[in-house]
């Protein structure tokens, strides 16, 4: 009868390489992935301030405004 081949005992971080300082260096400078995100923000942000202008557009006092400045521009005198 053949015994089972010993299993390693599972170690915090096994597999993974030590963190040096160079590493770590490395790790933290890397920008990929960053100009994703920036415009992920802007697009969130963009998103944001047309639901603001919709709310805003959409009060009766604002139409008004709007309605009597494209009468005026369009009137011929």
């Amino acid at each position: 009868m053949t015994r089972p081949a010993p299993r390693p005992s599972p170690r915090k971080g096994a597999g993974l390489p030590p963190l040096t300082s160079r590493r770590a260096a490395r790790l933290f400078d890397d920008q990929t992935g960053a100009a994703t995100a920036e415009y992920a923000i802007a697009t969130m942000a963009a998103v944001a301030f047309a639901g603001l202008l919709v709310v805003i557009m959409r009060s009766d006092e604002v139409r008004g405004i709007l309605t009597d400045l494209v009468r005026r521009a369009l009137t011929v005198e």
